[in-house]
């Protein structure tokens, strides 16, 4: 169903893909949007297992897509270094595929937003972080992607010198 990776070599395993994920700030959502045009925005993110939690406004593009057509791939660039003298770029990426369905469940809700605020506020408290979900959540949307297939990929320079540092 979905294609193998052309370069194996510089295919990265589920958990380097998985900490990417943890360690990125953000990334692109990719959903069907209007008139079969692709529909692409940066969104803030959580990872949970098997399952990307995001959170938005209870209306728009993004919403009106997702509930055309629940298919959606996220991607997020770990690192992108471009290097002109070799016309080249020390670049690693992460691709997930899968998806995407409104989060209905209140302790669901509050649980995904709960780990949302951790990931970009880990020093906050609980007291003042569940004072702010209480006081957002009624505007608040959440949405998931459960992870259908993940695919993570580094620039052969990078390749090359972990092969070196491992001899």
């Amino acid at each position: 169903m979905f294609r193998e990776m052309r370069r194996n070599r510089q295919e990265l395993g589920f958990t380097e893909c998985a900490e990417i994920l943890n360690r990125s700030t953000s990334g692109v959502l990719a959903v069907l949007g209007d008139d079969g045009y692709p529909y692409a925005v940066p969104m803030s993110f959580v990872l949970d297992g098997d399952t990307l939690y995001f959170h938005c406004a209870k209306s728009g593009h993004k919403l009106d897509a997702i509930r055309r057509c629940d298919k959606a791939s996220f991607c997020v660039i770990d690192q992108d270094e471009v290097i002109p003298q070799k016309y080249t770029t020390c670049y690693r990426s992460v691709i997930v595929f899968g998806r995407v369905c409104m989060v209905e469940d209140a302790d669901e809700m509050h649980e995904a937003i709960g780990k949302l605020a951790v990931k970009y506020h880990p020093q906050g408290k609980k007291e003042e972080r569940d004072a702010e979900i209480e006081r957002d959540s009624a505007r608040l949307c959440m949405f998931k992607l459960k992870i259908e297939h993940m695919t993570g990929k580094e620039g052969i320079e990078l390749v090359k010198a972990r092969e070196k540092q491992e001899k």
